[in-house]
């Protein structure tokens, strides 16, 4: 994973297509603002602002902050990209209450217990990302990897929902729906 987020930002075209998990599930959402936690450059965040959810898109790279905020503003959106290393020992996360929280790419366990917490009763936490298969194709055995079967146990506080995990678009992936009890 790359560790100068700039840099990744700078080298290549963003991403406007959402996440999988978000494409499919974005109409189950309840009404209400949504937090898209390390947005990037905010392909989720604009996707779902376009369906009229205000977001929250919490960010450390600033090339990506600057990207989303020009988007959000060329297509009058409600997003608001906030800088924020979500992996530093003393990161908070947002009160909330928000309808849905979007982990897409990222993965801090720690900020797994923050969750349930923030979500109104209903709402949804849409992950994705890479499974450890993923890391050994790459060589790569960062910590930053989903562990097989691992997102079947929700956080405390959250039930899950719907799940996959293979070999998909060429990448082995995981994802995951998580529903705070009504």
């Amino acid at each position: 994973m790359p560790k100068d987020w700039d840099a990744h930002y700078r080298s290549q075209p963003p991403l406007t297509r959402p996440t999988f998990v978000v494409a499919a599930y974005a109409h189950r959402l309840p009404v209400g603002p949504v937090l898209d936690l390390a947005g990037g450059a905010g392909r989720n965040a604009l996707f779902l602002a376009q369906r009229g959810h205000p977001v929250i898109l919490l960010e450390q790279s600033r090339v990506a902050l600057e990207f989303v905020r020009a988007e959000a503003t060329r297509q009058n959106l409600e997003v608001w990209a906030l800088e924020a290393d979500l992996e530093a020992p003393d990161s908070s996360l947002p009160p909330g209450p928000f309808a849905g929280i979007i982990k897409s790419y990222f993965l801090h366990r720690p900020l797994l217990e923050l969750l349930a917490e923030r979500l109104i009763p209903g709402g949804l936490v849409l992950v994705e990302s890479f499974t450890v298969l993923e890391g050994a194709r790459r060589g790569d055995p960062a910590l930053h990897y989903w562990k097989l079967g691992e997102l079947l146990q929700p956080p405390p506080g959250l039930n899950l929902r719907a799940w996959a995990e293979g070999w998909m678009e060429g990448h082995n992936r995981t994802w995951a729906v998580w529903e705070k009890p009504a």
